[in-house]
């Protein structure tokens, strides 16, 4: 979930949300002449606030606005850093290179050797043809850089913007640069997060699109307000009858691989190999999202 920097009243309520991740946003939701205090803000709340089980990330301005520096030289001055940095439009390998460099050079002031999580963001459609070669160079740079390759974003409406699409609530527009980020980021064994439903009081919508998002392999989804967490959660965590169908299954191709059998019907259905690594993902599932979304 997305929160202003510069709001310290929505920063202090994140422990009550029941959120998995806290965005500390010091670019999109901060006014220009506001990123002065919403980097002074994080580094003091960084400090001050028990995020609980929250995990807590800083977005910093892109490197190309030529202000990410200066987030970075603010929030290591926090003596409880942020377990990752999210870095907004990223174009290019280049950019990249140029964001590790700065990081090395803020991290280089510091005491403390910290490694972040880094979660990049595609938002635009050179962004989204450069997503591989991109991702290989981030993983190239992780014996250099005091960070680690965590996830891959997808900026919906910088992207649309560019590309010159409308937004629709069901957002068809977006079908093949979501599948191109969930498959490119999967190969990569990273997390893919979905696109944010920006009509937070469109509850229906953002449940039907955050099953889509869901299904076709994201990890997550971005949200901008509390009312979107737990629908957001409960549609990406595996309801009680799918995990009981995942463990039974899983219980079942094992009884029948010590009989010496290959694929079998299980519930009506044909049961190979394929169809246990997809009730093994449930699984894990299952357990990395307790007691979050399962609970809802």
């Amino acid at each position: 979930m997305y929160v202003p920097g510069n709001d310290e009243r929505k920063i202090l309520k994140i422990p009550t949300l029941d959120v998995d991740c806290a965005v500390l946003d010091c670019e999109d939701g901060v006014a220009a002449n506001k990123k002065d205090e919403a980097r002074a803000n994080i580094t003091r709340m960084l400090d001050e606030v028990d995020f609980g089980r929250t995990e807590c990330v800083v977005r910093v301005n892109s490197v190309d606005s030529e202000l990410a520096d200066d987030d970075l030289l603010a929030i290591l001055r926090a003596k409880n850093l942020p377990s990752g940095i999210m870095l907004p439009k990223v174009d290019s390998v280049e950019e990249l290179q140029q964001f590790a460099a700065n990081l090395n050079a803020a991290v280089a002031e510091i005491e403390a050797n910290p490694i972040f999580n880094l979660i990049t963001m595609v938002e635009s459609a050179r962004g989204l043809m450069n997503l591989q070669a991109i991702l290989e160079e981030a993983f190239n740079l992780v014996d250099m850089s005091p960070f680690r390759l965590a996830a891959v974003t997808f900026g919906s409406d910088d992207f649309c913007a560019d590309i010159g699409a409308s937004r629709t609530s069901d957002a068809k527009e977006l079908m093949y640069a979501r599948q191109k980020v969930v498959v490119t980021a999967k190969a990569f064994g990273l997390q893919a997060i979905d696109l944010v439903s920006i009509d937070f009081k469109d509850t229906e919508s953002l449940r039907r699109q955050s099953e889509e998002g869901a299904k076709m392999g994201f990890t997550g989804k971005q949200v901008i307000h509390p009312l979107q967490v737990p629908i957001v959660q409960q549609a990406f965590s595996p309801s009680p009858e799918r995990v009981v169908w995942a463990r039974g299954l899983i219980q079942a191709f094992q009884q029948h691989q010590q009989e010496g059998k290959g694929a079998f019907v299980y519930e009506g259905k044909m049961i190979d190999k394929p169809s246990l690594l997809q009730a093994q993902n449930v699984v894990q599932l299952a357990e990395a999202v307790e007691p979050s979304g399962s609970q809802q």
